[in-house]
């Protein structure tokens, strides 16, 4: 699991750097006019319903799965960190958006980490169902299967450049809705991938990461075309 760690490492850290770069290129008056009325509390619900979401989901996952280990998801993460931001804004009565100077950072951080998935194989249990495909992946059981933790990095990694080139252009659809905008199109190309993952489904075909994905694409498309006043 050392080289996971690694790649996790430097998600964080090209997170870090690059949550910096954007606000200093395009993020800058939004967030001096945000910072004091937001406070600690917010960035606290980030950090805390993040850990929650992801080791709670994760783990529930696994358990259906008849997996009996502590486990943790990204996009388990995500939903846990939204939903507590949400809360906190709402008993702030904070309106407006927040999170976009966030929605590159974690484009990219997907697209890093899901590197170190790929490399850890079968022990992270994030790989794909097996495969006839000439791309297919032995992880080290004789099986080719889809390497669908590079597929999901480069689209995650095509869905940073398209915001960056929106921010460039200095679109105000982009720049209103970075966060949402990212997390949507997450949600849906999850959803796609998960199809071609050997998890225990739980409605129909589906299984408890596409449940969280059509919640989090549901929420997007309420942000960017109904909920303006209520975004995260």
């Amino acid at each position: 699991m050392i080289p996971h760690a690694v790649f996790d490492v430097m998600a964080w850290l090209t997170a870090l750097l690059t949550t910096w770069l954007m606000y200093r290129w395009r993020f800058r008056e939004r967030i001096h006019a945000l910072s004091k009325r937001l406070g600690a509390g917010y960035y606290a619900s980030i950090s805390l319903g993040g850990l929650a979401g992801a080791f709670g989901f994760g783990t529930l996952n696994a358990f259906v799965s008849g997996q009996q280990v502590f486990a943790r998801s990204i996009l388990g993460g995500m939903v846990g960190a939204i939903t507590l931001v949400q809360i906190y804004k709402l008993k702030k009565g904070i309106h407006g958006p927040t999170g976009a100077v966030l929605a590159v950072p974690f484009c990219l951080a997907i697209a890093i980490g899901r590197l170190g998935c790929y490399q850890a194989g079968l022990v992270d249990l994030t790989h794909g169902t097996e495969t006839m495909l000439p791309w297919g992946v032995d992880f080290g059981d004789g099986v080719a299967r889809h390497p669908v933790q590079i597929y999901e990095s480069l689209t995650m990694l095509a869905v940073g450049l398209a915001l960056v080139v929106g921010l460039w252009m200095r679109s105000s659809r982009v720049q209103e809705n970075a966060f949402h905008l990212a997390v949507g199109a997450y949600g849906v190309q999850r959803f796609i991938w998960e199809f071609l993952k050997p998890y225990t489904t739980v409605i129909g075909p589906l299984n408890v990461f596409h449940i969280l994905c059509l919640v989090i694409c549901l929420y997007a498309v309420w942000m960017v075309y109904g909920g303006k006043n209520e975004t995260a």
